[in-house]
């Protein structure tokens, strides 16, 4: 996007009357029905629950009260007990209501400023749109996948930024996982090459992935403090033919924070959190990596070809190319030990003292 960006919707002040107008007009359209059924229903669910919560104090406390006030011969007072208590279910209902309401005016507010910078800026918005068919890392992982609060280009390259969600689940609870990413469409098939930045690495390791070590490649210079680069065994000259001193210092400087990742015909950016998509320099920085790292790599790519195939026109890599190949985190088989020992360990204990008890008769 070599145009100006402009910014006025996310900036300039807007008025009920615009996001009440706004609202109509969306309410119609199944992106934005499927994006706020989804507020509605989690905001449905909080209620009841809270709602629940009050019904039961306030029955129980009824019930006591009543206990209490009829052997003492206290109905009056009974009666002066029970009403508060009615109050503060009402109140808490009142409190749920006006929460509601305001994060629902709050939404909608959002959508309208994305809305209209996406239009300002040849650029489609949409709130929600479940299960993108992207090949990257995080797209693969967990159910529930959706974007959200994404911008796509309506012409030219194809481009695709915003926040991403999925679900994953141990069986007895469920996290949702969230994520910034850009997607950006090459010309060429490329191998699977990863950087993995150092700087959003948890206490076990890559918040991305974990890859075998046998695949990773050492470049010069200072960018082994800013990543770690992954590419397929036997494709190390590949991607060294791919990330040039000159490429690498553009990386340094515009997503060191950020994981990247070469897959397929694409380019993949991940924050390991979301983007706060109503700062204009949310969009300033991840449509400058597009301007500085993504059109360098389009540049440096354009005549790649996998020597193994030996066909440009075909524009594909060789199987041992395309994917990386991962392993089973040290961290979890450490974990996986000790579960499983804890849930042996009882019953080991108690056959020894079975067994102790015979030898001691």
């Amino acid at each position: 996007m070599t145009r100006p960006v402009d910014y006025s919707y996310l900036a300039n002040r807007v008025t009920s009357g615009q996001v009440q107008g706004f609202k109509i007009w969306a309410q119609n359209r199944p992106e934005y029905a499927s994006g706020s059924m989804t507020g509605q229903i989690v905001a449905l669910i909080i209620g009841l629950v809270f709602l629940g919560i009050v019904t039961f104090f306030t029955v129980v406390g009824t019930v006591a009260i009543v206990g209490t006030a009829t052997s003492q011969g206290y109905p009056v007072a009974l009666l002066g007990l029970i009403v508060p208590l009615i109050a503060i279910g009402l109140l808490g209902l009142a409190i749920w209501g006006t929460a509601r309401f305001a994060g629902s005016n709050k939404r909608w507010e959002r959508w309208f400023r994305l809305e209209g910078f996406a239009r300002s800026n040849q650029l489609q918005f949409s709130p929600l749109d479940a299960n993108p068919q992207y090949p990257g890392a995080i797209f693969s992982s967990g159910s529930n996948r959706a974007a959200y609060d994404h911008l796509r280009s309506t012409s030219g390259r194809f481009l695709d930024y915003g926040n991403y969600r999925y679900v994953t689940s141990n069986g007895k609870s469920s996290t949702t996982h969230t994520w910034g990413f850009l997607a950006l469409q090459l010309d060429r098939s490329l191998p699977h090459i990863v950087l993995d930045s150092l700087a959003n690495n948890g206490i076990f390791g890559s918040s991305l992935s974990t890859y075998d070590k046998n695949q990773v490649l050492s470049l010069e210079g200072d960018f082994d403090k800013y990543f770690t680069l992954y590419c397929p065994a036997q494709y190390e000259r590949d991607a060294l033919y791919v990330f040039t001193p000159d490429l690498m210092a553009l990386c340094i400087d515009n997503v060191a924070p950020f994981d990247v990742e070469i897959i397929d015909q694409w380019m993949f950016v991940y924050s390991a959190r979301p983007f706060d998509m109503m700062q204009p320099y949310v969009h300033h920085r991840l449509l400058s990596i597009v301007e500085t790292v993504g059109a360098k790599t389009l540049r440096q790519t354009a005549r790649y070809s996998d020597e193994r195939i030996g066909n440009f026109a075909a524009n594909v890599v060789a199987p041992p190319g395309q994917r990386l190949k991962r392993k089973f985190p040290v961290w979890a088989i450490v974990m996986l030990v000790v579960l499983l020992g804890s849930i042996l360990l009882v019953p080991a204990i108690a056959i020894l003292a079975a067994f102790a008890s015979v030898l001691g008769q």
